[in-house]
């Protein structure tokens, strides 16, 4: 398990997209999981910031994928 003392998206989504699965711990966010480089929407996510990260943090892996495969193609 990976603590992130701070919430910094491009670094937490890097370290998904390196280990492709497992769990990592966000300061004011708590824990959350990955699988195959995504995010999963804890089952008791009942802090709606918690749900906002998620998806952002997704996001920004697809666009991060998105671009490293057009860099691949050049």
């Amino acid at each position: 398990m990976r603590v992130f003392p701070v919430y910094a998206p491009k670094l937490i989504a890097k370290h998904a997209r390196i280990f492709m699965q497992g769990v990592i711990w966000v300061k004011d966010l708590g824990r959350l999981e990955f699988e195959r480089g995504r995010f999963l929407l804890p089952k008791n996510a009942g802090l709606p910031k918690v749900k906002q990260a998620v998806i952002e943090l997704n996001q920004l892996l697809d666009s991060q994928t998105k671009q490293l495969s057009l860099n691949d193609t050049n």
